[in-house]
């Protein structure tokens, strides 16, 4: 096979999505977050974490006292694929990490997530 039909058949490949977590097993804090692409996602925060740029400021200081060996990052969910010409599969992520944050409740000192308003 070409370069080119395997960038095509990457592209073309409906990656997973869905509600993943980042939990620090000293503390037991946890973040939840969502993706329509959950291995770039983890990817991601693994290497912001490394570089010390993630947005999430009190998860980057924990991280940086306790190291990547107290943490755990996981797929807690996932979202099937709709066949429906043009889904977005924003509000069906949205509703299934409001399931998790109510189940997980990780906020002030269990977690990393901001209280959702409203």
């Amino acid at each position: 096979m070409d370069k080119k039909t395997l960038t095509r058949e990457y592209k073309e490949t409906q990656r997973p999505m869905g509600v993943y977590q980042v939990r620090n097993t000293v503390n037991g804090k946890v973040l939840i977050g969502t993706s329509v692409d959950l291995p770039a996602i983890l990817n991601r925060l693994r290497g912001e974490l490394r570089l010390g740029g993630l947005r999430n400021r009190a998860l980057q200081q924990d991280w940086n006292e306790h190291g990547p060996e107290a943490f755990e990052i996981e797929i807690l969910d996932t979202l099937a694929p709709s066949d429906k010409p043009g889904y977005n599969p924003k509000d069906d992520l949205k509703a299934l990490e409001a399931l998790w944050l109510e189940k997980l409740m990780p906020f002030e000192e269990r977690g990393y997530n901001a209280r959702p308003k409203g």
